[in-house]
């Protein structure tokens, strides 16, 4: 059990390092952030997290990151999704109902849609092995895949539907998104990434939208929008 004060401290700490992506020390949480505290109970309080596993430091002299285990309760119980603006669900609407009729150009145009809109590599399979995806250059954005080995695995995965539906399989059914953070990704070197996916149904046909990005991810902006994604597609597919 965390205390309220570990828990506000945990999410300034989660917040600061996705937007960031620099290890967070307790003088810049003091100055970013109205926690009442001295640096001094900062750094008190972050080796208890480091303790828990909520955090940990990547050199001795650094700042702390957050951990799987933070992001996951970051995810269940401290996020607050944001409302995507009606324009953008307006405009994302326009986008894809051209191509309604034809599942192949609509998946594709969902997966431009939607990495542009999350700034992510986006993808788009099918049950019967089609894959499509969109926004690949994007993984180059974030340092975490600068890396020559990381990056390459990030990209392997798209010339590889057994790959990606190994990944989707990978979890129990039954939930509406999925997010996969470091090593619970079964393939290797993404340990700093992240994939939020999701299942599509529209009449016999099925599938997953997802995207790939660092574990430092915005999840309280793109988890909404993967969901309002695979909400207009099913909409828009009702036609197939």
């Amino acid at each position: 059990m965390l205390t309220e004060r570990q828990i506000e401290l945990l999410q300034a700490i989660i917040d600061d390092y996705i937007n960031t992506a620099e290890p967070v020390g307790s003088v810049e949480i003091v100055r970013n952030h109205n926690l009442h505290c001295s640096p001094a109970t900062i750094r008190n309080e972050m080796a208890k997290l480091i303790d828990m596993g909520f955090l940990e430091m990547l050199h001795t002299s650094s700042g702390r990151v957050p951990t799987k285990m933070a992001y996951k309760m970051y995810i269940e119980e401290m996020m607050q999704e944001e409302e995507l603006p009606v324009l953008q669900e307006v405009a994302l609407k326009q986008r894809l109902w051209t191509n309604r009729f034809e599942v192949e150009k609509l998946l594709r145009e969902t997966t431009l849609a939607m990495s542009e809109a999350t700034g992510c590599l986006s993808i788009a399979t099918t049950n019967e092995g089609f894959v499509t995806y969109a926004g690949a250059v994007n993984v180059l954005e974030y340092k975490e895949f600068w890396d020559i080995d990381i990056a390459k695995s990030a990209l392997r995965i798209l010339d590889s539907y057994e790959i990606l539906d190994r990944i989707f399989q990978s979890v129990a059914p039954g939930q509406d998104i999925y997010t996969l953070i470091g090593d619970e990704i079964p393939t290797e070197n993404l340990q700093k990434g992240t994939i939020i996916f999701t299942p599509f149904k529209i009449g016999e046909k099925g599938g997953y939208l997802a995207v790939l990005g660092p574990s430092r991810l915005n999840y309280s902006r793109i988890i909404p929008i993967v969901k309002y994604t695979k909400k207009l597609l099913e909409e828009l597919g009702g036609s197939w």
